[in-house]
């Protein structure tokens, strides 16, 4: 079987994703790299096996969190569908069986508010893996006062972490945020479709989905 750290020694795997980060940043935006991709792996596999799900759509959560951002080599525009097509040819180039293939790639596919959907257990874990990777350390922009609103809600947070909680079924995106430098309505004006598919995501695996912000339950 295909494992995580097949992927991630495939040069091709590597060089996509180092030189869509680099594209990323030239056109302004956050963190798109090995620090991305390693973390949303690590917790897409825990998620579900935290919840007892079977151990290779771990391991396959953990595959598609690794290359979900790999279609940002072509272009940020729908880079989820792009990424899907790009992990399909290096997939089964691989080796990897079609029907796990159609796991990752779909997955990939469906990771972004804009029109994702958690489809399978493997996009589930992906989605709210990805959508809780929001930091300060990932805003690349130097000039605080040209910040816009993305990089505010992304500088403020000064810490998150997603608990699963498996006796209870429950999935919480805890966030520690400064408030001086965005308001709380601030990050909802920006994230609310990515809390909502979380939610979905989270339902999907038969789990509940909490956000927490400075101690307190929002949702």
């Amino acid at each position: 079987m295909i494992s995580p750290s097949d992927v991630k020694k495939n040069p091709v795997v590597e060089t996509f994703i180092r030189y869509g980060n680099q594209f990323l940043g030239a056109m302004g935006y956050t963190e798109h790299g090995f620090r991305h991709v390693n973390l949303v792996a690590t917790i897409a596999r825990n998620i579900l096996e935290r919840l007892n799900f079977p151990p290779r759509e771990a391991e396959l959560a953990a595959i598609a969190g690794y290359l979900h951002d790999i279609g940002n080599v072509v272009s940020r525009n729908n880079h989820g569908i792009s990424g899907a097509v790009i992990a399909y040819r290096i997939l089964t180039d691989m080796g990897m069986p079609p029907d796990e293939v159609a796991l990752v790639i779909s997955a990939i596919a469906n990771h972004e508010e804009e029109y994702g959907h958690p489809v399978s257990n493997v996009a589930a874990a992906l989605i709210l893996a990805d959508k809780s990777d929001v930091h300060r350390s990932r805003v690349r922009n130097p000039d605080l006062s040209s910040f816009d609103i993305h990089d505010r809600v992304n500088y403020a947070v000064e810490h998150s972490f997603l608990w699963v909680k498996e006796e209870r079924r429950v999935i919480t995106l805890d966030l520690t945020i400064d408030i001086e430098i965005c308001p709380v309505m601030e990050y909802f004006e920006i994230f609310l479709t990515r809390m909502a598919l979380c939610r979905r995501a989270a339902n999907f695996l038969k789990a509940d989905f909490e956000l927490m912000i400075n101690g307190a339950k929002l949702l």
